[in-house]
């Protein structure tokens, strides 16, 4: 797997000392930005601490991630990888600094990205970013852990009030201030042309929108990116060290990378229960569905069966049917059995492929896992839900009164018939 870098690190134009760190390792496909905190050197101790004990436990364990790419071991195992190499960073930083009163409760944030064949995987603590440009979408697939986005998710402040600058420099979760700390890890399948950026928080206070991103990429040589990117974090303050790590994955021929996921993500997103979540979320998703194909004829259920999965056609098409009688016919982006998903109920109908068709494929179980883990994916997905069964009640109600009419008009369409008739 061949990946293009660009990295570099400066001091900025306000601070005397850079206590930014970065790592980057092609071969591994390993790379991690950490932005220490301290007095007294304490900081810059904290992120190159914390990164060299990361790395050395990943490269001490670089045998589970081979397990991996081979087959013989979950995902799960590789994201379990990373966040005990970050904890144990955690550890090392407490330790150190409780043998030195001038480096008490230092710490750093670090946000780090392991690439594989297929998959690319995230550790992340802090308020470093990491930043996923695919195709024309610049997305932030890291979150904050800082008091500022804090406030913003508890709608206690707005994303652009200037209030957020008395909060700029709050973090609600660093490595190293304590024992031990939560660790958020995420991954997603590859893609040929991924390109990401690993930052400090002094190049990203200063993106006007992640779009500008996506603006470097297209204006300057892969080569000068970290270079530009740092100038600008000057240009327009510098106020503090600043950190880019650009990577893209380049290699077209490798085998392992899914073509078709942006279609996946695409198709997803127009349907109904997931119309509110963002890329991120889309591919927490995609992470817990199954692509299965589907022969001509074949039944993808049967009238009165469970109702234990749902289903979103990615080609093809498929038939609901009752009785012999055609109910529907559904194409790509068409969408099923959402609803007897959430009270394992009996399916009214049967689906039946009218040709070969591939279909997404979400399991009951997997989605309510994914809704206990996330809260902000489960209070999109209900509130969506409600969304659509009070339409559905709507449209019942109205096709009910609608009935109820035309019942009553018949009646007194008879009525008046058999007036006129006694007359």
């Amino acid at each position: 797997m061949q990946h293009e870098v660009s990295a570099l690190t400066d001091v900025g134009r306000k601070r005397t000392e850079n206590q930014d760190a970065f790592h980057t390792d092609q071969k591994l496909g390993l790379y991690v930005v950490a932005d220490g905190m301290g007095g007294h050197a304490a900081g810059s101790v904290a992120s190159k601490n914390a990164i060299d004990v990361f790395v050395n436990e990943v490269e001490r364990r670089r045998a589970e991630i081979s397990r991996f790419i081979d087959g013989t071991v979950g995902r799960e195992a590789v994201s379990r990888l990373l966040e005990d190499a970050v904890r144990k960073a955690g550890e090392h930083v407490f330790q150190t600094a409780q043998k030195n009163k001038e480096m008490r409760g230092m710490g750093t944030t670090l946000s780090a990205l392991l690439l594989t064949p297929s998959r690319g995987f995230i550790a992340h603590v802090g308020d470093s970013r990491i930043y996923l440009v695919r195709e024309k979408d610049v997305v932030q697939v890291t979150e904050d852990h800082s008091l500022v986005n804090e406030l913003i998710r508890q709608g206690r402040l707005r994303p652009n009030d200037r209030q957020q600058e008395r909060y700029s420099n709050a973090i609600t979760r660093a490595v190293g201030v304590y024992s031990d700390v939560k660790v958020d890890t995420f991954d997603f399948e590859l893609m040929t042309g991924d390109t990401f950026l690993l930052c400090s928080d002094g190049l990203s206070q200063y993106l006007r929108s992640a779009d500008e991103i996506g603006n470097l990429l297209t204006n300057f040589k892969f080569s000068e990116l970290a270079q530009v990117a740092i100038k600008m974090a000057n240009r327009r303050g510098g106020s503090d060290n600043s950190t880019a790590v650009f990577v893209r994955l380049n290699d077209e021929t490798n085998q392992d990378i899914n073509p078709n996921l942006p279609h996946r993500v695409k198709v997803l997103s127009k349907m109904p229960m997931f119309q509110h979540l963002t890329y991120k979320e889309l591919v927490e998703v995609l992470n817990i569905s199954e692509v299965r194909t589907f022969q001509a004829g074949q039944y993808v259920f049967r009238e009165n069966d469970l109702g234990e999965e749902m289903y979103v056609i990615l080609a093809g098409r498929i038939s609901v049917e009752s009785d012999d009688v055609r109910l529907a016919t559904l194409g790509m982006g068409g969408h099923f059995g959402e609803m007897a998903i959430l009270d394992k109920g009996q399916r009214s109908a049967n689906a039946k492929a009218d040709k070969v068709t591939e279909a997404l494929v979400i399991q009951r179980k997997s989605l309510f896992n994914l809704l206990q883990k996330d809260t902000s994916i489960a209070v999109k997905i209900l509130w969506c839900l409600t969304q659509i069964l009070n339409r559905r009640l709507r449209s019942t109600n109205s096709a009910l009164l609608k009935a109820s009419i035309s019942e009553e008009a018949d009646d007194l369409s008879n009525w008046t018939h058999l007036t006129t008739r006694d007359d």
